[in-house]
């Protein structure tokens, strides 16, 4: 998929929701605030925080629409490379420019689906402190509104990389908020643009998580 940009099944996609429903609430006990917030229609990119391996299997199955989620290419070996490829998710190389992912992923805004992206590149502390360029572009290329969403529960444990998975049936709260559009409306992609319009990210996606913690009371 990196090498040609062909843009992943929307039936793969739609299937993997249906997994992801099955078994994040039949293994945990999800709390989806503000999910209305994520238009019904048209493309959308989800934001969100990244602490636990879980996160992404999490909102796949609590997004009201079926996600297609840009993952680093280590996770594409063995069973879970025809797995991955065959519910419509995305191989990244994140070592380089990925030519084939982001044409891939820009197939999937451009025919009205929903882009999950965890800006933070990596899995860390969670907190939205230091995001890469990647989502300001895809955001500015396509002009998707992006969709704040904060994963609350996956990790409990502040300053530690958790591998154990959280306690079954315990609450993980999926916060959803407002959508918003990265640009600046002058329609620039230059490099300048893309920064300033990183940094409106980065102010958006820190105050959504803030107050997702108020509203989850975490």
């Amino acid at each position: 998929m990196t090498s040609t940009g062909s843009v992943p099944g929307v039936r793969g996609a739609a299937a993997g929701r249906r997994m992801g429903v099955g078994l994040m609430y039949g293994l945990w006990r999800p709390r989806v605030l503000g999910a209305w917030r994520v238009p019904a229609s048209g493309p959308a990119i989800l934001a969100v925080n990244h602490s636990h391996i879980l996160d992404g299997p999490m909102l796949m199955g609590t997004a009201p629409r079926p996600v297609h989620f840009l993952i680093k290419k280590e996770a594409f070996v063995g069973p879970l490379d025809p797995f991955l490829r065959g519910i419509g998710q995305i191989e990244v190389d994140r070592d380089t420019t990925d030519r084939g992912a982001v044409l891939s992923a820009l197939g999937v805004l451009e025919r009205g689906g929903v882009l999950g992206i965890f800006p933070e590149g990596t899995r860390g502390e969670g907190d939205f402190a230091s995001l890469r360029s990647g989502l300001a572009y895809f955001a500015v290329r396509s002009g998707a509104p992006v969709v704040p969403v904060a994963v609350l529960g996956s990790n409990d444990r502040p300053g530690r990389l958790a591998k154990a998975l959280p306690a079954l049936r315990s609450r993980i709260d999926v916060v959803f908020g407002d959508p918003f559009h990265a640009g600046d409306g002058s329609g620039r992609r230059t490099r300048s643009a893309l920064d300033e319009a990183t940094v409106r990210i980065q102010r958006r996606l820190t105050d959504h998580l803030a107050d997702a913690r108020r509203r989850a009371s975490r």
